[in-house]
């Protein structure tokens, strides 16, 4: 399929500045963009953000602890606490 774009002047000269960087081919670096946009969003279609993927290393999402991040202190000083007794 052959598909004609429009676009400001200031990506065209990009564009252009990666294709000469790189070798790569105007229509090259098209595809590329646009492949990358349709993996990312089928990603957001199928529901799998970038917080679930990381839901193991985000206190709260296992904690239930809704202020975690900005209380942390607190409730690691309380947590140290409860194990003492």
């Amino acid at each position: 399929m052959q598909m004609t774009i429009r676009m400001p002047d200031e990506y065209r000269s990009r564009i252009e500045e990666v294709s000469e960087k790189t070798g790569l081919k105007k229509s090259d670096i098209a595809r590329m963009a646009i492949k990358k946009f349709l993996e990312d969003f089928d990603v957001q279609a199928r529901g799998d953000r970038t917080s679930a993927k990381a839901q193991d290393l985000i206190g709260v999402v296992n904690s239930g602890i809704p202020d975690l991040g900005t209380n942390h202190r607190r409730h690691l000083l309380n947590l140290m606490r409860d194990q003492k007794q």
